[in-house]
């Protein structure tokens, strides 16, 4: 049996108090009021309380409180402490301040381990969360209500450092030197920040020239995700290709690709851009490059990672096993015809000339007879499409459509569908990369899905350096 104040034992109170509920839940205060008024004229304070079924105790509790505040004091009361001895000194208040005011965009979770390297046992998260807010120190977020969207891709998740890599271009902005739009190279699994550098252009020559060096510094990568713009990918080339992705296919590295319009898709990268953009860009720096580095070195080396369970991404990344040993001169196709691309993207078979990709110009494909009597055309292990002698056509892969998808709407076909992948390069392991999902020759092509439309099947290139 509860009353709104106190609790009473069901075996000491009198079976007049059991038979209801003290103080009606509707308009409580309007009832102590009527209850006092009666209270200061009634020869029976006993059969009162009675009467609005609450204990004697209560009753001289509203009286006396009438007595000294009148009807303003028939409302609840706060509850809260008046003093609290486990409260943080102002040493403390202190120390929590300066942290943030070093650190403006890192969290509670951060300041904790901040404080704790520096002044050893410090606040709680929750103390910290508490006196940021009110030193004015938190900016709220303005939430907006989640949407449903779809997710096309491969589904490779890193699960261990140099499983996936990804890439990008930080918006751009203006600063003394002009405009600067950094190249941000990023592993997923550790967080680590490779490269963060402020490049001339984004020439598919310039941001190669990069990734050569990070190649011969960290290793080779299993895949690396992008979106779908120049100079990672091309809206208009066979399968997205471009010189630059082609160039890492030859290098036995699998391709991730976002969906067009949805950088959700390469979320945790896009994250990390807004640390840069909140704490580097509009603000007075001497030197881009020397900036973007410092940067670099504090998110690498300083900053905790709750993901990572507050090490820093330092701590967790290790170079990958797949050395960099130049880009190979020519690709093997054990068991295929081999053909050179020429710089038009064209090659000669049988007599004829078939237009395949200009973004493949100067590499070797592999053709190989599939049960339809076409050939199969690959790329390392990327099965590109078929060739049609009869027809003297080249017919692009088609992904195949989804349980609910019309067969009139199938979208263009992504590398990401088909795990772009080629053999790992000369002293890595061969199987480096994921297994490829089964996909399925573009409309009026003949062929039926089968293992030799599926690239993991077939015979693994060598390259040749």
């Amino acid at each position: 049996f509860r009353t709104w104040v106190t609790h009473w034992s069901l075996k000491k109170l009198p079976k007049w108090e059991k038979e209801g509920m003290p103080w009606k839940t509707k308009n409580q205060m309007n009832q102590r009021s009527e209850f006092v008024l009666k209270a200061m004229k009634t020869d029976n304070f006993r059969e009162l309380c009675r009467e609005y079924k609450i204990s004697p105790k209560v009753g001289y509790k509203w009286k006396a409180r009438f007595e000294q505040e009148g009807l303003a004091g028939m409302g609840e009361k706060s509850r809260r402490p008046k003093s609290a001895p486990g409260g943080l000194s102002e040493e403390e208040v202190c120390r929590v301040v300066l942290l943030k005011e070093r650190h403006r965009h890192w969290g509670a979770r951060k300041l904790v381990v901040l404080y704790e390297r520096q002044w050893g046992k410090g606040p709680s998260e929750s103390s910290i969360k508490r006196v940021l807010k009110k030193a004015g120190l938190v900016d709220e977020k303005k939430r907006r209500p989640a949407k449903e969207s779809g997710r096309i891709c491969s589904g490779r998740k890193a699960s261990a450092p140099n499983d996936v890599w990804t890439v990008d271009f930080k918006g751009w902005w203006h600063d003394a030197d002009g405009r600067c739009e950094p190249l941000t190279v990023r592993d997923e699994y550790s967080r680590m920040v490779l490269e963060n550098r402020a490049l001339a252009n984004g020439k598919t020559e310039t941001v190669r020239a990069v990734f050569e060096q990070l190649f011969e510094k960290h290793g080779l990568p299993c895949a690396i995700r992008s979106d779908n713009g120049a100079p990672f990918a091309s809206a208009q080339g066979l399968m997205g290709l471009s010189r630059l992705s082609a160039w890492w296919i030859a290098l036995g590295i699998e391709l991730e690709r976002s969906r067009p319009a949805c950088p959700q898709d390469n979320g945790a990268h896009e994250r990390m851009h807004k640390d840069v953009a909140r704490e580097i860009e509009g603000t007075q720096y001497e030197g881009r490059q020397a900036a973007l580095e410092e940067w670099t070195r504090e998110f690498n080396q300083v900053r905790p990672h709750e993901a990572l369970g507050m090490q820093t991404p330092a701590q967790v990344y290790k170079k990958s096993e797949r050395k960099w040993k130049g880009t190979p001169d020519e690709l093997e196709y054990k068991g295929m015809t081999k053909r050179r691309v020429h710089r038009r993207g064209t090659i000669h078979y049988g007599n004829k000339q078939y237009f395949i990709s200009s973004a493949l110009a100067g590499w070797d494909i592999g053709l190989q007879a599939s049960a339809t009597g076409k050939m199969d055309v690959y790329f390392g292990r990327l099965l590109l499409g078929q060739i049609e002698e009869q027809s003297a056509s080249f017919a692009a892969i088609k992904p195949a459509p989804k349980a609910n998808e019309p067969e009139g709407e199938k979208p263009p076909a992504r590398a990401t569908e088909f795990g772009a992948c080629s053999t790992a390069g000369p002293g890595a392991a061969a199987d480096a990369c994921a297994p490829v999902p089964s996909v399925t020759p573009a409309p009026n092509s003949g062929a039926t899905p089968s293992s030799e439309n599926t690239p993991i099947d077939t015979p693994k290139p060598t390259m040749k350096l």
